[in-house]
């Protein structure tokens, strides 16, 4: 099982793109897809992150809630990417990472066309896209265990 998640909302930034942090609703939403994944009793083995400042940020908030430490793929940081490749030998993963890369992911493995809103998760296995759920569902899920 491969878990797309697209950073959460981030500031528009003055140029720098990879120095792009979240804002406070980007945090929160991070925070939030962890909680989920946790309330699901989704158990992931690795988090490989983009390095971009967002992308990082975003890993680390959600990892939390997993109790995992993401690790640093340059891969994810912008253009195609094989999540195969990224998630061979390592169980459950977590990529996170930017649009529109991760649609484009989602259709070369499922065939589905989707787009991942910020702060959204694809789950996909092997070949089938299992589910694609919104910041707004997530945080559904995360409040239902409180």
């Amino acid at each position: 099982m491969i878990y797309l998640l697209r950073h959460g909302d981030a500031e528009r930034g003055d140029g720098d793109d990879a120095a792009r942090r979240l804002t406070a609703k980007g945090e929160r939403q991070s925070e939030v897809a962890g909680l989920a994944l946790a309330a699901l009793g989704v158990k992931i083995d690795t988090c490989r992150t983009s390095p971009k400042v967002r992308a990082a940020d975003t890993a680390r908030l959600a990892c939390r809630a997993l109790g995992i430490e993401p690790e640093v793929a340059a891969e994810l940081s912008g253009g195609g990417f094989d999540s195969h490749s990224l998630a061979a030998g390592r169980g459950e993963v977590m990529l996170v990472g930017h649009e529109p890369d991760f649609s484009n992911e989602i259709a070369r493995l499922t065939g589905a066309r989707a787009k991942l809103r910020k702060g959204g998760l694809a789950i996909v296995d092997r070949n089938t896209l299992m589910a694609l759920l919104r910041p707004e569902d997530l945080a559904a899920i995360a409040a239902s265990q409180d």
